[in-house]
């Protein structure tokens, strides 16, 4: 779930300490660009949502400063609870069940830092020497930093200093994020927090926000890939399983023997076990999938392979730079919201799986911890950021085989893409990746199944776009646009709204910029609205629709008093169509597109009494 939509789910005093924290780190690192969003309001509670998101993207990098410095005061503590909360599928959760599963952390981890500790402290076969070395000297230095305190007759904790050190050294002996919790877990002991005060400390941190009406706990997305970054995940673990079910053999077992994983598991327990130990992605493709007298170039073609075997290009003249493409490519895929097909054919699938494959519903509770008996529902698990995509990936390959027999799916080549290929309703995921469409964004629209060029990118805009004032409503009539459009005024898209009259609706696609071009735009309308008056049409609104609209383009579009133009961006046309589904009205109400310069989907489903 996204910040802003947190902030919208949650009251004031549930806000409140995520509030004083940024007013805190706004003290610290106040940019120009905060102090014109902020607009003389002294405090961040006095702007709207969408403003208090902004300021957040702004202090990110102290937001992260701020958790790492409690990070280190907390040392065990925090380290459990953000393992937590990082995890896929964890972003929202009732309080008790997060209270239960952070209980079951500390038993295991204790249970396994005993084991752990006996293997390194004995001459046990299990572990390589060169390794137990490595483990005794992180050891050490944590109980340094730990306890070096003591001789200043002071309480013994790790500085904020110290636990930088250690994050570097651990970093350069290739330790795991489960081998590092082992042995701080050795040196620092944790005391269980009850429920209350778990959640309360969280919550002062400004790491997760609680929603006291319906006991829940949400963590929203900006913050978990914040607290990734800190464990050293660059990317999430449903992804790092993609690149780890690309993997040879061999290459698995490199990486389980470096890090005391039991080689003879089947590869599923592997993969498990490989995302469980934290693992990066970055140490697994630089160093724990090549030996060690593996040449620099051979190392390149191995990255190559497993790049081409997860879509991606092989591009970058450096390891570390294709390991930044491979991270890239999967934090594109993470922040499109869409989910690859549409949410009918999400239910579906749900649907099939639960009848051809009935465990798998428990599986998937196993698998991300949910408190839920009936999982495999389609909106539980797009609110749970579990995408068609991470389900199929979790299914091993006997089950996939069975089920595409089931359901006549052709299981050469790709599995898990033809699944997702006969699960698509084109109409409604062309829809779904509108905003992606207008942003003429290949790459999103690739990883959601679309494979369009970019020559027919605004074709396809002004098609969908069609497509969504028809489901509203409107009359889009096509023969009258045809007979009226001529060799020099094509009109996109013709609304008839009554006898002789009309809406002209013209659409723009932009990369990567917003729409700035208003002398050209409004002089291509304006021959359009005098090509229709010669034949006889009374033109009573223009409409613009594009991705989104520079200041001026605004302004200037507000000062225009011939054209009585409104601007609409993708998203709010999407989020009105959207939300237009659930009003009582059959046919949307013209009016309402007749008032601002610059259309806003909050204030229409406001008047369409739509929460």
């Amino acid at each position: 779930m996204k910040l802003i939509d947190v902030l919208d789910q949650t009251n004031t005093i549930e806000k409140s300490s995520f509030y004083k924290i940024l007013n805190n780190l706004i003290e610290e690192g106040e940019t120009d660009e905060i102090e014109e969003i902020l607009n003389k309001n002294r405090h961040v509670k006095e702007i709207d949502h969408f403003n208090i998101n902004k300021v957040f993207m702004h202090l990110r990098k102290e937001f992260k400063k701020h958790i790492q410095f409690e990070l280190a005061s907390n040392l065990s503590q925090l380290d459990i609870l953000i393992d937590i909360l990082i995890r896929d599928g964890n972003v929202i959760m009732k309080d008790r069940w997060f209270h239960d599963l952070y209980k079951k952390e500390i038993e295991a981890l204790s249970e396994a830092s005993e084991i752990f500790t006996g293997l390194i402290n004995t001459e046990s076969k299990e572990l390589e020497s060169h390794r137990r070395r490595d483990y005794v000297i992180y050891r050490a230095c944590v109980e340094t930093a730990y306890t070096n305190d003591e001789a200043n007759n002071q309480d013994k904790k790790v500085t904020s200093d110290e636990y930088s050190l250690l994050q570097t050294l651990s970093d350069e002996l290739e330790l795991s994020n489960e081998e590092i919790r082992l042995i701080n877990f050795s040196i620092v002991p944790i005391e269980p927090l009850d429920q209350d005060v778990l959640i309360k400390n969280l919550k002062d941190l400004g790491i997760i926000f609680y929603h006291k009406k319906d006991y829940c706990v949400y963590v929203p997305d900006e913050i978990v890939k914040i607290l990734r970054e800190i464990r050293g995940k660059s990317i999430a673990d449903k992804y790092l399983r993609r690149v780890l079910k690309v993997l040879k053999g061999p290459e698995l077992n490199l990486v389980c023997k470096r890090h005391n994983i039991n080689q003879r598991s089947g590869l599923e327990e592997k993969v498990k076990t490989i995302i469980n130990q934290g693992i990066s992605l970055k140490s697994l493709l630089k160093q724990g999938i090549h030996k060690e007298d593996t040449k620099l170039n051979d190392r390149k073609k191995t990255v190559n392979r497993i790049m081409e075997d997860l879509g991606i290009e092989s591009r970058g003249s450096t390891i570390e730079d294709k390991i930044e493409l491979i991270v890239q490519h999967f934090n594109i895929v993470e922040k499109d919201e869409t989910i690859g097909i549409s949410m009918d054919g999400y239910e579906l699938l749900c649907k099939d799986l639960n009848e051809v494959l009935p465990h798998i519903n428990n599986y998937l509770r196993d698998e991300f911890h949910f408190q839920e008996k009936e999982v495999l529902k389609a909106q539980f698990l797009a609110d749970h950021n579990i995408k068609p995509r991470d389900i199929l990936d979790l299914i091993v390959e006997a089950d996939l085989r069975s089920f595409c027999d089931s359901k006549g799916v052709s299981f050469r080549g790709d599995e898990v893409q033809n699944i997702l290929n006969s699960y698509t309703d084109t109409e409604s995921i062309y829809i779904e990746n509108f905003v992606n469409i207008g942003n003429r964004d290949l790459n999103a629209l690739k990883t959601n199944n679309i494979n369009i060029t970019s020559a027919e990118i605004g074709l396809k805009y002004e098609e969908v776009t069609r497509i969504l004032f028809r489901e509203l409503g409107f009359n889009v009539n096509e023969e009258l646009k045809a007979e009226v459009n001529s060799s020099k005024d094509k009109i996109d898209i013709l609304i008839e709204t009554g006898e002789k009259e009309v809406i002209i609706v013209e659409c723009k696609t932009a990369k990567s910029t917003k729409y700035n071009k208003f002398s050209a735009c409004s002089r291509q309308i304006k021959s359009y609205q005098k090509h229709l008056e010669k034949n006889g049409y009374r033109v009573i609104k223009t409409l613009l629709v594009a991705p989104d609209f520079t200041p001026d383009f605004i302004e200037d579009c507000d000062l225009d008093i011939e054209l009585n133009l409104s601007l609409i961006t993708s998203e709010t046309l999407y989020n009105i169509w959207n939300g237009f589904k659930h009003a009582p009205q059959q046919v949307f109400p013209t009016n309402l597109l007749m008032r601002d310069a610059l259309i806003s989907d909050q204030k229409i489903l406001k008047a369409l009494k739509i929460k």
